[in-house]
């Protein structure tokens, strides 16, 4: 059987002339720090345990609100009325959840709100490339003060410009419809559309030289080069914008209480302001408040919840697309 020595582990080695059991105490006290505080700053045990707290911390400051609603939109009468009775309720009570879906008029109202956000986003997506892709590699007169303009708009409040979008709309007879969420996107002056061309733009702008001037070359025009070069090899970009855009445009209560306050088929972001304002009516007028919250938490579970889903089948490609885009620069 094989002697164990000093020099057989690894992160202890001795000394010519020195003491082995002396050396063997400053070798464990060496590994120890080599194991806590790692050959790098960051590969120590002690960095890898300070940054899984503060994952810990952020998460919990995230999903708390979602562990409340949650757990309050299941809450019965006796839950409701038991001041012990916080996180973990002692039973599961569906009826506010059922009484939700039927203020919201959930199956029309979701359809609504499906509909506008996945035809904005999409339109989002290809009138932003087009104009990300002209800033960043076409050349057109004033395209400095055309770029300043652009930056304006990011910049500027959208209540500045609501009135004279009304009245516009409304000479139109655009109010009380969905053209004037749809129409805008098609020109890329959509729900924070300015953001999506600065993001296509940066995106652009790293794409090699050489690709562009191998398809000018064969005879290509900026037109051809877009669609057949440019646009395929953006798909981190477009999965990006698009998921931007359809997270906004679904969230989005001001835009669609200014134009459509008068319609009957509302999305899913009216809906649930609707809802808040009749149960402050029932408040009023001697509802239990007790009884009411569980039902606004019911209804934002039920808007946020397609979120969730999305974001749970597309993570990975909107990680590689935030990563590649340089969003995070």
């Amino acid at each position: 059987m094989a002697k164990l020595s000093l020099e057989s582990i690894p992160w202890i080695k001795t000394r010519r002339g020195s003491s082995p059991a002396g050396f063997g105490r400053k070798g464990i006290l060496a590994g120890l720090k080599f194991k806590l505080l790692g050959r790098e700053a960051d590969k120590g045990l002690l960095f890898r345990l300070l940054m899984y707290l503060l994952l810990i911390d952020v998460a919990f400051i995230y999903l708390k609100p979602v562990f409340y609603m949650v757990t309050t939109m299941i809450k019965g009468a006796p839950d409701l009325l038991d001041p012990a009775v916080i996180w973990v309720p002692t039973g599961v009570y569906g009826g506010h959840l059922s009484e939700a879906i039927e203020m919201l008029d959930y199956a029309k109202s979701f359809g609504v709100s499906l509909n506008v956000s996945t035809l904005s986003a999409v339109l989002q997506v290809f009138s932003c490339a087009v104009a990300g892709y002209a800033f960043a590699r076409l050349d057109f007169p004033f395209k400095r003060f055309w770029f300043a303009a652009l930056l304006f708009t990011f910049i500027m409040p959208p209540q500045v410009t609501i009135l004279p979008s009304i009245l516009l709309f409304k000479e139109l007879g655009w109010i009380n419809t969905f053209w004037p969420l749809i129409v805008p996107a098609v020109f890329g002056h959509g729900l924070k559309g300015a953001l999506f061309v600065l993001i296509f733009r940066q995106f652009f702008s790293t794409l090699p030289k050489e690709m562009e001037e191998a398809a000018r070359i064969d005879g290509a025009g900026a037109l051809r080069i877009f669609f057949r070069v440019m646009l395929p090899i953006s798909r981190s970009a477009i999965i990006v914008v698009f998921l931007f855009s359809f997270v906004w445009a679904w969230n989005d209560a001001y835009f669609p209480s200014m134009y459509m306050f008068g319609a009957s088929d509302v999305p899913l972001s009216v809906g649930l302001s609707k809802l808040n304002a009749q149960l402050a009516m029932e408040a009023q007028e001697g509802g239990l408040r007790a009884f009411l919250e569980p039902v606004k938490m019911g209804a934002a579970f039920l808007i946020i919840l397609p979120l969730l889903v999305l974001y749970a089948f597309t993570q990975r490609w909107f990680v590689e697309g935030v990563e590649r885009t340089g969003l995070v620069e």
